[in-house]
């Protein structure tokens, strides 16, 4: 009724009543006013809100200021906590695009951390006291590691590829073949791109076949680029055909056309070795004679977002004098994480060893089953009136695009419900500090122990211990 409303509303502590209960008053030496403000606010507003919709009596303890006061400290911290928090990946997706993709190897962090509040020379040119070009703390490296001509980074691949068709096709035609149309994350699609690059797309060949004479019958005096697009988050299978890379470039060099490959995730690691299909290296597309690559720093490569664009020279110096370059290009840490994460590939069993993503890939069964097992050791009981717990063989996948149907045996944690659900299991380990990101399947909760780190596994152990303890 409207009279209960208006007692309601007379009862509700005021704002400075709060702000001076002692519980909210001791939190004005840890956090700001206006954040202890703004979360009193937020409870009034909530019960308010209460009162508003009539659903029969309030209960006058809610009103009270003990408990009230007790809902804002809940508050306070829930407003002054940072956004961004770290995660355990127990999912088994190795560069897990919703999870900050690929993990920094350990020798980058440290590096970021020594630098990071102190000045360096960005750009400037120490030898010659002048000022210099960012681009020159990794154009060494890449050039070294892939053989190109030159090299220069944008903030990523989609922002590289963007660059290159702007400086090298605008107003002009760009040929690529029907199977390679493709959309990524984020609804990034090469059609859209290519508008926006102000380029004219000419599409040839069929989604399952392309061939050569369809780039011959369509080359001609407005032909700008020859574009290829590794299909890098899907795969084409049974009758299919597309133009291998000498043939495209052996056209390109008749006709005086350069050819463009945008490698998607890159790898600077021929992973067949390791029993990975085999994905095109930058170094084997530029040793075939592509003009142009570009690739992503934060998938494959295991180092941070960043569109690398690799090739001719001029082509390069080209797009590096496109002022779009400037609102692209990326920041000093950035470019530190990435020149340090080069420097690992100079050695590649270093890298093998020091790269998180490179390490989870080449992790073999039999040591995941080890890793497993210690995790089970450390959480000790295996059964509760909750859930039941129990290990199996399973899959991981790569992630980021790259080898879609690619699947790594892997060892998999079980957590079975009993008088617990697996959704209520999944909420509570994702609500854990910090939260435990898991899979659930057939109403089982699954932890891939693949992409749990060593330093992680006693989090992960008190966190599913606690599931075992719940009332």
């Amino acid at each position: 009724m409207e009279s209960d409303k208006k007692t309601y509303y007379r009862k509700i502590p005021s704002v400075d009543r709060l702000l001076n209960h002692p519980a909210v008053s001791d939190l004005t030496s840890k956090f700001p006013r206006n954040v202890i403000i703004k979360a009193i606010n937020q409870v009034l507003d909530d019960l308010r809100s209460a009162i508003e919709a009539d659903r029969g009596p309030i209960d006058p303890s809610r009103l009270d200021v003990n408990p009230l006061s007790e809902r804002v400290v809940a508050k306070v911290k829930s407003l002054d906590r940072p956004s961004l928090c770290q995660v355990i990946n127990a999912t088994g997706v190795i560069v897990h695009t919703n999870l900050g993709r690929s993990l920094l190897a350990e020798r980058v962090t440290k590096r970021l951390a020594s630098l990071s509040s102190s000045y360096c020379n960005l750009e400037y040119d120490l030898g010659r006291g002048k000022r210099g070009s960012r681009y020159v703390h990794v154009e060494a490296l890449l050039t070294d590691l892939t053989s190109a001509e030159a090299a220069m980074v944008v903030n990523n691949n989609a922002a590289a590829v963007l660059v290159a068709l702007e400086t090298l096709a605008k107003g002009r035609e760009v040929i690529v073949s029907r199977g390679q149309l493709v959309e990524i994350g984020g609804s990034f699609r090469i059609p859209d791109v290519m508008r926006k690059s102000g380029a004219r797309m000419v599409e040839v060949g069929t989604t399952n076949k392309t061939h050569l004479y369809d780039y011959e019958e369509k080359v001609g005096p407005e032909t700008a680029l020859l574009l290829k697009v590794h299909r890098s988050n899907f795969e084409i299978v049974g009758f299919t055909e597309e133009v291998e890379i000498p043939d495209l470039v052996s056209l390109g060099r008749r006709h005086g056309i350069p050819v463009m490959e945008d490698l998607g995730s890159g790898c600077l690691v021929d992973l067949s070795q390791y029993g990975i299909p085999k994905e095109p290296t930058a170094r084997e597309a530029l040793m075939q004679g592509i003009d142009i690559v570009t690739f992503s720093g934060d998938k494959l490569l295991g180092g941070p977002q960043a569109g690398i664009i690799l090739g001719s020279k001029h082509l390069v110096e080209e797009i590096r004098k496109n002022q779009l370059s400037r609102a692209l290009r990326i920041d000093k840490l950035t470019l530190l994480a990435l020149e340090e994460t080069l420097r690992i590939y100079r050695d590649e069993r270093e890298a093998l060893r020091e790269i998180p993503t490179l390490r989870m890939i080449s992790q073999g069964y039999r040591e995941l089953r080890k890793k497993a097992r210690r995790l089970v050791r450390m959480i000790g009981t295996e059964e509760s009136r909750n859930l039941s717990m129990h290990l199996s063989q399973g899959f991981s996948r790569i992630g980021g695009g790259a080898l879609p149907s690619q699947e790594l045996p892997t060892c998999v944690l079980n957590l079975s419900p009993k008088e617990m659900s697996a959704r209520d299991m999944e909420e509570r380990l994702r609500s854990h500090d910090p939260p435990v990101i898991v899979r659930v399947e057939r109403d089982t909760v699954l932890l891939d122990v693949r992409t749990i780190q060593d330093n992680e596994l006693k989090v992960v152990a008190g966190a599913i211990g606690k599931l075992h303890a719940v009332k």
